[in-house]
């Protein structure tokens, strides 16, 4: 079986194993035929051990296939695996976080020392200002930098723009890309981008909590510029339109793409905008727009690395609260205590982790996977933007980007 014919066999048993999770398939614009026709959608048809068998074979074609492109059978054989994974879950089989995360993404997260989670609350004690306990300080802090609802449309495309202008620098994108943005409300996320093919993108944002302004230029970059937009666009344009590849017509939620996905997309934030940037562009653009004032925007600036350093800790207690180590209780507790936050975004964060589970490890681990492999390869800014763009468009899986130590 040739890799063009495992590849149509992938996809559309992505597109069968979605009957069962409505999840899975975050974007296919491929052909309709090859969609599960009217009268599979009951299921009958694929069994979910009919799936698993089919899986199996093409697992073991990709390991008896021969052709040259050994990226592109690599990327393809763990996908599979990762939708192997997938259907023994949904047969019920329970698995451990770090079991699931393999499985799925091709990678576990490291142990967490839980001192690195005390010494950043510690920083943050001498930052925050004000008295009592620091979540406190810290919730109270931030209510200085909620941007006015009627405000976030024109900062967030105020953002977008300067991250699109940014990336162009160093990206050239299919003559025709472009997106739109909606507002919504009552979702687990912050925000999300619906890639809809031919270089086109929906991009949501949930305005169910107060949206602060330090976040419109990451949520710009991650789903935007040079994140999530980019990377599918890119795909979509040299891998299906360029060679042909037809397993980049689906994007599966659970699978080592998405890592990729996630790290370059967190990981595109800062290439895009350093710290200074970052700071002059909020301070001159964005808090003008929002009508905030800049009083304390040295304070959240200083936050920025202390609170990116638990972001860990949501990982660990992700991991502690789906193992069955705690429960919700503590888990919100836990929150409330390392991320800083109110009882009801670390309830609404609880909410996204029962729901995409393992997955949360993709947006710290897949940073740093991406962090170090770019780095590892290139010095300057200019030359990092050269191995980071390469990575968005050639077949790549998590595991393939640790770097070994010298």
């Amino acid at each position: 079986m040739s890799l063009d014919e495992i590849a149509e066999g992938y996809v559309k048993l992505v597109l069968a194993v979605g009957l069962y999770d409505p999840y899975l398939v975050d974007a296919y614009f491929g052909p309709e035929d090859w969609r599960p026709g009217p009268e599979e959608k009951g299921k009958a048809r694929y069994s979910l051990e009919e799936l698993e068998s089919t899986c199996s074979n093409l697992v073991a074609a990709c390991g008896r296939c021969t052709e040259e492109d050994s990226l592109r059978r690599i990327y393809l054989e763990k996908q599979l695996i990762s939708l192997a994974t997938k259907l023994r879950l949904l047969q019920g089989e329970q698995l451990s976080f770090d079991e699931e995360s393999s499985g799925l993404y091709d990678a576990v997260l490291p142990a967490q020392d839980e001192s690195t989670f005390a010494e950043a609350v510690h920083e943050l004690e001498s930052v925050i200002p004000g008295s009592g306990p620091l979540g406190e300080r810290y919730i109270e802090l931030l209510k200085r930098f909620i941007i006015p609802s009627d405000k976030v449309a024109a900062v967030f495309d105020a953002a977008v723009a300067e991250a699109r202008k940014r990336t162009m620098e160093y990206i050239t994108l299919p003559e025709q890309e472009s997106f739109s943005i909606e507002y919504v409300v009552g979702q687990p996320w912050s925000a999300y981008n619906w890639f809809k093919g031919n270089a086109f993108s929906l991009i949501q944002v949930n305005t169910d909590l107060p949206i602060y302004i330090n976040r419109p230029v990451g949520l710009a970059c991650h789903e935007g510029y040079p994140g999530h937009h980019v990377f599918h666009s890119l795909l979509e344009e040299k891998l299906y339109k360029g060679k042909g590849w037809v397993e980049y017509l689906v994007n599966p939620l659970f699978s080592p793409q998405s890592m990729i996905a996630e790290g370059t997309a967190n990981y595109g934030i800062r290439l895009a905008f350093t710290r200074e940037e970052q700071r002059e562009f909020e301070r001159n653009i964005l808090y003008p727009l929002a009508g905030l004032s800049i009083e304390l925007q040295d304070t959240l600036q200083e936050m920025r690395e202390p609170l990116k350093k638990l972001r860990y800790a949501d990982n660990a207690i992700s991991r502690r609260y789906l193992d069955g180590e705690v429960d919700r209780r503590e888990a919100v507790r836990w929150l409330e205590k390392f991320s800083l936050t109110t009882r009801e975004r670390a309830e609404k964060r609880l909410e996204f982790v029962e729901r995409y589970r393992s997955y949360v490890i993709n947006y710290t681990l897949g940073e740093g996977l991406v962090r170090q492999y770019v780095e590892s390869h290139a010095e300057d800014r200019a030359e990092r933007w050269k191995v980071f763009t390469t990575l968005l468009k050639t077949p790549r899986v998590p595991s393939g980007l640790i770097v070994a130590e010298s």
